[in-house]
């Protein structure tokens, strides 16, 4: 089971919900990835021991000067404009690389070799009984979703994905979102109830429900009390319940804005160690999670 907790935009409390989910559930195996790996920060809260860390990369082409005839063949089959051939000169843009190898696999004069370009890497270890790894791109790298996928193939072994994954993935709807969910039974969207979180919770379940397919459901953090008047911007308003509603998306847990949450967050504290009263909301909201998915699976007639 491989849960990807992803949110529309930076700021919504995304990881509180991750680490906290994974403290709260007793099934073992269990594993967290950090996903995000522009600002892995979910190390901060478990405090795992790193046991491994590897560097990770991608093959780059490099020209053989002497063999090159710059046909040009290389930069027509490079979909991703890496490449560009000017008069008698061949330009390698290794920060828009993928590693596809087209352009080595497309000359005619065997005139590329590949070597690797390194910007990342993935640290594994454990955070007590917990399985842990992340990935962490080197400053002034563009490229995430090379890590991202080699941290899943090399931490989801079998055994592991037989028991629950936590993915916490990047803010946002962009590439290393779309990398972190595929794969995933369900997302698990984190949103506040203000209009900017509205429009990216919009856009979160269009790339995760509509693109993807994944059963999606949300979590409203910093959520008025239900029933309790909305006062200004402290409160929010009811746009993203409205949204939910209409869209058929179930809430799963609402977190009330809570003076106490920011002070344990500030202070490294998973949410349901400081406040342990969470712990049963999170079961709670794991055990709905898992009716919806079953209801979602029978309806699209999926063992």
């Amino acid at each position: 089971m491989i849960i990807a907790i992803a949110s529309g935009k930076g700021g919504t409390g995304k990881t509180t919900v991750a680490t906290s989910l994974a403290l709260s559930l007793p099934h073992r195996p269990l594993t967290f990835l950090d996903c995000d790996v522009e600002e892995p920060n979910a190390a901060l809260f478990l405090r795992p021991t790193i046991e491994t860390q590897e560097r990770v990369g991608v093959l780059v082409p490099e020209i053989i000067a002497e063999r090159c005839t710059y046909c040009g063949r290389c930069a027509e089959v490079c979909r991703y404009h890496a490449i560009a051939v000017v008069g008698q000169q061949v330009l390698v843009f290794r920060e828009m690389c993928h590693g596809c190898g087209s352009c080595a696999l497309n000359c005619p004069t065997q005139a590329i070799r590949e070597v690797v370009n390194h910007f990342g890497s993935i640290e594994l270890g454990h955070a007590g009984e917990i399985a842990f790894g992340q990935g962490i791109l080197d400053v002034g790298q563009p490229l995430a979703p090379p890590i991202i996928r080699q941290l899943k193939r090399q931490a989801l072994t079998p055994a592991r994905r037989e028991g629950v994954v936590i993915i916490d993935a990047s803010p946002g709807t962009s590439c290393p979102v779309v990398e972190s969910l595929r794969g995933a039974d369900v997302a698990l969207l984190v949103t506040e109830p203000t209009p900017f979180g509205l429009h990216d919770l919009r856009l979160a379940v269009e790339v995760a429900r509509d693109e993807l397919g994944l059963p999606v459901g949300v979590v409203i953090n910093r959520a008025a009390a239900r029933g309790a008047a909305v006062r200004g911007a402290d409160a929010g308003d009811d746009g993203v319940e409205r949204f939910c509603a209409e869209q058929g998306v179930p809430v799963w847990l609402r977190i009330p804005l809570d003076r106490r949450i920011a002070e344990a967050y500030s202070e490294g504290l998973p949410l349901v160690r400081a406040l342990p009263r969470y712990k049963d909301q999170f079961l709670e909201m794991y055990q709905q999670m898992m009716k919806h998915l079953a209801a979602s699976r029978v309806l699209r007639g999926v063992p």
